[in-house]
């Protein structure tokens, strides 16, 4: 299974229509903030895994211990461990954690008071879905968990070039590329500069805020800048 199959799937789409039932938003707003969420939180665990090794071991233990990849085939679990995917954001995002959800609430119209539950929601299947990459390239140990994520963002991001390049993109392969295409610029520098990459989308101009309104017609409430560039000067001191 791709990132793309993950957040255009079966199980991305089912978590969107529970998120939609129970929260009455659009499905597309939530499919389109988990095609930027996976690969942030993708890209964030690869660079802590690459700098630690400490990290790199707790991250997959708790793979091991609670992420084994079930979530997929039943996705109706997301909504019932939102509070666990609370928690996992508290770790990846800390004390920046409010400012990311603000960010995130302008560029994909999802009101503020939505987007942590939302969010909550989105964590274990993106975890999931690394537990899975994991037992199926048969990564057992931290140290190969920076390869691993490195992988599964290189191949979305192949994904993504050849299916614009054979015509057959949509927006969210759009919004994926432009994230993707952040984290792989941000190369050096600190946490903040990775996640300002990635949520900036790249050099695009306007930014994320500005293509994620566009496909959805949110009006893209994005402040001067981008919101790469917002979400750089918040967390480039962590």
């Amino acid at each position: 299974m791709s990132l793309i199959d993950l957040i255009t799937g079966n199980a991305g789409n089912q978590v969107a229509a529970d998120a939609e039932n129970k929260f009455g938003i659009s499905r597309n707003q939530v499919i389109a903030l988990l095609a930027v969420a996976a690969p942030l939180v993708i890209s964030y665990l690869r660079k802590k895994s690459q700098e630690s090794p400490a990290e790199a071991d707790a991250l997959n233990n708790a793979l091991d211990k609670d992420h084994n990849g079930s979530i997929l085939n039943d996705p109706s679990q997301a909504a019932a461990r939102q509070a666990e995917g609370g928690s996992i954001l508290d770790h990846i995002f800390g004390g920046q954690k409010a400012d990311v959800e603000n960010q995130l609430s302008q560029s994909t119209g999802i009101s503020m008071d939505k987007m942590g539950p939302i969010l909550g929601m989105l964590a274990p299947l993106i975890m999931g879905y690394i537990g899975q990459q994991k037992q199926e390239n048969g990564v057992t140990s931290g140290g190969g968990l920076g390869d691993l994520l490195g992988g599964i963002l290189g191949n979305a991001s192949n994904q993504v070039q050849q299916q614009k390049a054979q015509g057959s993109g949509n927006p969210i392969t759009d919004i994926l590329g432009s994230v993707l295409g952040g984290a792989q610029q941000s190369q050096g520098g600190g946490l903040g500069d990775l996640l300002g990459s990635v949520l900036g989308g790249g050099d695009q101009q306007g930014g994320l805020g500005s293509i994620i309104g566009n496909v959805l017609g949110s009006g893209g409430n994005q402040q001067q800048g981008g919101l790469g560039g917002i979400l750089g000067n918040i967390l480039g001191g962590k």
